[in-house]
């Protein structure tokens, strides 16, 4: 059966879109890489190596900062404290285990996993229902594990911080002894912080260290911030792959060697779309898929510093979603001439 073309739906619109703007936007002129063979598909055309990373506007750090007094989840591996009143043999305390329960006795397993307290405790009080008349439970975070930050990159102190309190992003490098360093002459001028599979944003760590308070974002739980050194180059991959995160880029690095080094994509990846977005041009450039992973290794990409790489979940309607996260700075016009392609 032949597949459902979604983007032939699509298309009327982006055309009226594309005649519309046609005389008020120019996509920019985009040269080919020298270090890449004429790809099969003549629609592709390799962007701009970029010089350097896009950093994040105010506004785009004010979204994407954690409010000051959020209600706490309740995470794998905290620990939590149960008072059941006039109950001492299910009263205790608790760590809550890799898949968000914890065990009670009498009553058996409850998951509050990713629940705030007060969640939590309506459904704790609603498993004793079923063995105490007008049980009175009250529920306490003793040890906040899970409320952490993870550093990584140019720092003297890498790996995972724990915090009672959304940490800003001065506290998470002080923490983590980020200036001075090791060597007192690098010149360290941005950080990335990733949250989850689909969010990258750079910061401007010179205008956070000259007093602009309003890039001292206050980071979110699971959050991940890479501090590279000034000669450090890496590329990015999200989505759809087992690994998602930063990679080291090497000498004539390719999409498939990203792929490889973030364990491939995973069984709910669309077998269609990457999104290969470039801060430099400030455009995305969508590739097949079946394509690139095909034996014959027809179609292959160089990576330039700061690509990032999305692996679309499902369908174009995700991943113009995905897209758009990727790269706001890219216009409807551009936007809607990629979709045309496909």
């Amino acid at each position: 059966m032949k597949p459902f073309n979604f983007a032939a739906l699509l298309a009327p619109f982006f055309l009226s879109v594309v005649l519309l703007l046609a005389g008020c936007a120019k996509l920019p002129t985009i040269a080919p890489h020298p270090n890449v063979p004429s790809p099969v598909n003549p629609q592709f055309k390799v962007p701009d190596q970029s010089k350097s990373s896009t950093f994040a506007t105010k506004e785009e750090l004010a979204r994407i900062e954690e409010i000051i007094n959020p209600p706490y989840e309740i995470g794998r591996g905290d620990g939590v404290s149960l008072d059941v009143f006039g109950r001492p043999e299910v009263s205790g305390k608790h760590t809550v285990g890799p898949d968000g329960k914890i065990t009670v006795p009498i009553v058996g397993d409850i998951e509050i996993g990713d629940m705030t307290r007060d969640a939590a405790m309506s459904v704790v009080n609603q498993k004793l229902r079923g063995y105490y008349s007008n049980p009175v439970a009250t529920l306490a975070v003793t040890d906040y594990i899970s409320n952490q930050v993870t550093v990584l990159g140019r720092v003297q102190t890498a790996g995972a911080q724990r915090f009672t309190h959304p940490p800003t992003l001065a506290e998470v490098l002080a923490n983590a002894g980020a200036m001075p360093i090791l060597d007192k002459t690098a010149t360290l001028t941005r950080c990335a912080i990733m949250r989850g599979r689909d969010t990258l944003i750079w910061v401007d760590l010179k205008a956070l260290l000259t007093g602009d308070v309003q890039y001292n974002i206050r980071l979110k739980k699971g959050d991940i911030v890479y501090v590279p050194d000034s000669s450090d180059t890496a590329v990015y991959i999200l989505g759809a792959v087992t690994k998602p995160g930063s990679l080291r880029l090497t000498p004539r690095m390719t999409v498939l060697d990203a792929l490889a080094q973030a364990g491939g994509p995973t069984v709910d990846a669309e077998n269609q779309l990457i999104g290969l977005y470039r801060a430099g041009a400030e455009q995305v450039e969508v590739l097949q898929l079946a394509e690139i992973i095909d034996p014959s290794r027809k179609m292959n990409y160089a990576l330039e510093d700061g690509d990032v790489l999305y692996v679309a979940n499902s369908g174009v309607a995700d991943f113009g979603y995905a897209v758009a996260k990727l790269s706001p700075f890219i216009a409807a016009l551009s936007f809607g001439l990629l979709i045309l392609k496909y």
